[in-house]
């Protein structure tokens, strides 16, 4: 286990994984690691950034990211190329490069708080109706629970960009709706088991894997 720590000036902000509308999501590239096994990323949970009238998901002073490397090997040495943006008043994009440095002597207490406010993830799979648009697909999700502030909707493709959703409340409901758009701009088939959804609030967070399909 390692991470990566990026420690921002005062009223600047970076992006979680899926910030919305207008947020950066950060990219890494680890091909200049060595003996390095599967890479997870263990995102603790971001705050609701507003600026410029955009309602953003991100951090503000200090990012924690740990980073779980499976791997056994001695040898292996892990090391990335990263991209992500800055924003103060305006957004600049930055990249780092950096490898991680050898083990310590026990866990890394910074680590180890990151760790604590990942979101726990749920067993239950909330309620979803997929729908066509015209630049690619609709998905509207029902939990029930009212008093999160902020819902993140993601898939595990990449290159599909998904808008800020919309929250509205029916009765002990939340309803989060939101347009994911490929690459081609057109409507194509959006897998439900893919779906990510994470309800934010500040003192915790909870995460859904994939959505049972509504047929009303």
């Amino acid at each position: 286990m390692t991470a990566l720590a990026l420690r921002l000036e005062p009223g600047w902000k970076t992006y979680w994984r899926s910030p919305g509308d207008t947020g950066v999501p950060p990219e890494f590239d680890w091909q200049g690691s060595v003996a390095a096994g599967q890479v997870t990323l263990h995102w603790p949970r971001p705050e609701a950034i507003e600026s410029g009238g955009e309602r953003t998901l991100g951090y503000h002073d200090m990012l924690v990211l740990p980073i779980e490397v499976a791997s056994g090997a001695e040898e292996a040495r892990l090391s990335a190329v990263i991209n992500f943006g800055l924003c103060d008043d305006i957004c600049v994009p930055a990249q780092v490069s950096l490898t991680a440095p050898p083990p310590g002597q026990g866990p890394d207490p910074l680590i180890e708080a990151a760790l604590a406010e990942v979101p726990e993830i749920s067993s239950d799979r909330p309620e979803c109706r997929v729908e066509p648009i015209p630049d690619g697909m609709r998905v509207t999700a029902e939990f029930a629970r009212e008093d999160a502030p902020e819902v993140a909707m993601e898939l595990e493709n990449d290159n599909v960009w998904v808008s800020q959703p919309e929250l509205t409340r029916a009765g002990t409901s939340l309803i989060a709706q939101a347009d994911f758009v490929d690459e081609t701009g057109k409507p194509f088939a959006l897998d439900a088991e893919e779906l990510r959804l994470t309800l934010i609030s500040p003192d915790d967070a909870t995460e859904f894997r994939g959505c049972e399909i509504s047929l009303d």
